[in-house]
């Protein structure tokens, strides 16, 4: 059968955005400020080593940078969050992505998976670490503990090299260093503790293309593991 080929089918940014209501009693309609509001752009961007130009984060600590420069997710989920979650409202851009993908999921791409993208080279650095917004977006409590259950995170890129971008392009793979260590083998590490062995995240952790902010918590894992 043939691979069908990886594309980002749409190419997304925004600036910070504050919603809300600053008086409001229910905590769901109080005021807060997000990066993840999110348009369909059809024009060329220029990708830099921190993301795309135009496209703003709020929460400067816990996303973008060199190691989260873009964030991608598959289109694919999203039928998932509206037919069986009932998330009536979701559609592409609710996760906050910049690369909707098409054909590539956390099954099939891998930490260090190097693609060409338009004029530029970028790499799979981490998957991303669900928040608590897109549950306050879509009113919907536990929706950050569905995203980790079900491993429909996405991924985050570094950029390696810099240059213009635009919707419909193919993701090209140029070298895959990591096959053993895909998106949704990450989840499972992370999200699924009791069912992971201790010798299996040394080895994640040992990853040198894997991203720092992800090592971190697995290292706090292994040192309270080892003295317990």
């Amino acid at each position: 059968m043939t691979m069908r080929k990886p594309i980002v089918q749409h190419l997304l940014a925004g600036k910070v955005t504050k919603v809300g209501n600053r008086d409001a009693t229910n905590p769901m309609d109080k005021e807060w400020e997000s990066g993840m509001f999110k348009e369909k752009t059809h024009e060329k961007l220029w990708l830099t080593k921190t993301g795309l130009s135009g496209d703003e984060v709020a929460d400067t600590k816990n996303h973008g940078g060199l190691q989260k420069a873009i964030f991608a997710y598959p289109i694919e989920h999203y039928d998932y969050w509206r037919m069986e979650r009932n998330i009536e409202k979701i559609h592409i851009g609710g996760m906050g992505e910049n690369l909707a993908t098409l054909h590539l999921d956390e099954q099939s791409i891998c930490i260090g998976d190097t693609y060409q993208f338009g004029e530029t080279i970028i790499q799979v650095s981490q998957p991303r670490t669900p928040c608590w917004k897109p549950a306050r977006r879509f009113r919907s409590k536990d929706l950050t503990l569905q995203i980790q259950d079900t491993g429909r995170t996405g991924w985050y890129f570094r950029v390696l090299k810099e240059g213009f971008v635009q919707e419909g392009e193919e993701l090209i793979l140029l070298e895959r260093p990591h096959p053993e260590w895909t998106v949704a083998v990450c989840n499972e590490i992370m999200f699924h503790k009791n069912e992971c062995d201790l010798m299996i995240m040394e080895k994640l952790v040992d990853c040198e293309l894997l991203s720092e902010s992800w090592k971190g918590p697995l290292r706090k894992r292994l040192v309270k593991a080892k003295e317990a």
